[in-house]
């Protein structure tokens, strides 16, 4: 069903090639940022649920 209408559009065939040139620089883009990631920052984000549950506990305790 689908066979017909491909064929009708002109130059599909760059589509799947676009696709993974723009999958493969998203990702080869993805991983050199996280290679240069600074570890410092890595350290804060990770730590960053147990402090704000760690206030929130503070602050129900207060009260």
């Amino acid at each position: 069903m689908f066979k017909h209408y491909f064929e009708q559009i002109h130059n599909i065939e760059i589509w799947p090639i676009i696709s993974l040139i723009l999958f493969f620089v998203f990702f080869t883009i993805t991983m050199i940022w996280i290679f240069f990631l600074d570890k410092e920052y890595i350290d804060k984000m990770k730590s960053l649920p147990f402090e704000n549950e760690s206030d929130e506990t503070e602050t129900n305790l207060k009260i």
